[in-house]
């Protein structure tokens, strides 16, 4: 093993995943108040990312939402798009009220830096890289740290589709059996173990939406994969 996958959201970044969509369609319906009520503007959103979501053509994730959500608001693309530009540009920074401290994820990530593993952001690429690097500050890094970072703009399928880490593994050129998906969400995450790769589910924000058993290499809080992350021998090129 000599890479390392961490989705972002409730992971990389410990957050309040109900008050980050409160505060976010409180500061985006401003952006949109003119055109949309705050009612439709969450349905539309809802409705484009459940197709993007949905799609495998090989599309980006902003393609296809774009498309989609214009059609569902039927309001000039390119003006929709500067709205949303500006809003993360902007208001999208009191979403920050949602995130919370936890030194030891980012100690954690910077004990594999020192063992020599290559560190990726495999974030679901619902939002523009812009907003995925405000997020990645926040967590209390430099974008720069990580060798690559799943985006809306160049990504082209989504969580929790096999072909959204099939393509993470074709761009970092690396094998399923040389990476380790760590994230805390059962459905999006662990999916990646069908591929062949390793996984730490981390149960500290813990997202699952059924009640089937839990299937993950290695299970535990914060406090737990960085004691994992200590045990790990040099990273194996």
């Amino acid at each position: 093993m000599n890479t390392i996958l961490f989705d972002l959201d409730g992971t990389l970044l410990p957050l309040d995943m109900a008050l980050f969509e409160k505060i976010y369609f409180e500061e985006l319906t401003k952006s949109f108040s003119d055109i949309l009520t705050p009612e439709e503007l969450a349905k539309n959103i809802w409705g484009s990312t459940k197709t993007m979501v949905a799609n495998l053509e090989h599309k980006t994730n902003e393609d296809v939402f774009m498309d989609d959500f214009g059609q569902r608001v039927n309001y000039d693309l390119l003006k929709i798009k500067q709205r949303f530009d500006d809003f993360y540009d902007t208001t999208f920074f009191r979403v920050k009220e949602a995130v919370k401290d936890v030194e030891s994820i980012r100690e954690s990530v910077k004990i594999l830096r020192e063992k020599g593993y290559k560190i990726v952001i495999a974030t679901n690429p619902l939002f523009p890289i812009k907003a995925i690097h405000h997020r990645v500050r926040w967590a209390g890094f430099d974008p720069e740290e990580f060798s690559y970072i799943s985006s809306f703009e160049k990504n082209h399928y989504c969580k929790p589709q096999l072909k959204y880490y099939e393509e993470i593994l074709n761009d970092i050129s690396k094998d399923p059996e040389e990476c380790l998906m760590v994230g805390n969400d059962v459905q999006e995450d662990l999916v990646s173990k069908q591929l062949g790769m390793k996984t730490y589910l981390i149960t500290d924000n813990l997202l699952h939406r059924t009640k089937d058993e839990i299937i993950s290499d290695y299970i535990g809080e914060y406090k737990d994969f960085h004691e994992f992350v200590k045990t790990l021998p040099h990273a194996q090129a």
